[in-house]
Parts: C-alpha cells; sequence; structure tokens
C-alpha cells in the first residue's frame, strides 16, 4: 500500500492510539473518530494536515496528522508521525479518568469479608 492512500483506521493502528486495527475500525464505524465534527469512515484515505477527535475507553484525543505511518512501529518513533493538540480540558479529563483507575482489590470493610477474615469471625464465634 502506497503511503499516499492510507486507510484511517491503519493510521490510528500504527501510531498506537489503538492496539489493533480492528479496534481501530470499529472505532471509525461507532462514530468515536471524526473529521471537523462528523463521524468519518475506517477507509477513509489520511492527508497530511487531517486533524482527527479520537474517543477511546480511557482517553479522549485531538490529533494533527504530520506524517503518514502505514506500519506498526515502537512509541518513539511513532509520536513524530501525529501532533497531540488535546484541549486541556480533556486532557483534565483524561487525569480523572487515570486517577479513578479500578485496581481490582477490595476496599477494606466493604462487601464480603476475605477468606482470612471468615475464618478469625468463625474462630471468634466458636469461643462462646
Amino acid at each position: 500500500m502506497s503511503a499516499e492512500k492510507l486507510r484511517l483506521d491503519k493510521y490510528l493502528w500504527a501510531i498506537r492510539i489503538f492496539k489493533t486495527r480492528t479496534q481501530a475500525a470499529a472505532a471509525c464505524d461507532s462514530g468515536k473518530v471524526k473529521l471537523r465534527g462528523a463521524a468519518v469512515k475506517a477507509a477513509r484515505p489520511v492527508a497530511i494536515g487531517d486533524q482527527f477527535d479520537v474517543r477511546t475507553e480511557a482517553k479522549r484525543w485531538k490529533i494533527e496528522v504530520t506524517g503518514l505511518l502505514a506500519n506498526r512501529v515502537q512509541y518513539s518513533e511513532a509520536i513524530k508521525y501525529y501532533l497531540d493538540i488535546t484541549p486541556e480540558e480533556d486532557k483534565l479529563f483524561n487525569q480523572r479518568i487515570a486517577s479513578s483507575f479500578d485496581t481490582g482489590k477490595r476496599q477494606s470493610k466493604i462487601g464480603r469479608p476475605t477468606k482470612k477474615e471468615r475464618r478469625d469471625l468463625d474462630d471468634f464465634m466458636q469461643e462462646d
């Protein structure tokens, strides 16, 4: 595929906005990728200077295309092909999302007791 005709989903995958090209195509199809406020399809050709609004599960981006990249490369190389022009309020939103990240651990004294707490309870109740 020549660099002049690069699909949007392939570009978003190559610059590491999405982990897979399938996820990039699905985001385009569901309207989470916009060009000048209008949803765009995954097959749309990308041109230098285009500005896209991208919503992923974890972040909101506004990027400007500075170069065309057809193959996935390491992050330090990929960031040279776009300019992150995300507005300040979206950056703050991204930080709020990151700070509320769930570690998967149960908060203490909420919900069911752990196995150790259950054993301690059983030992305490049998002493009567």
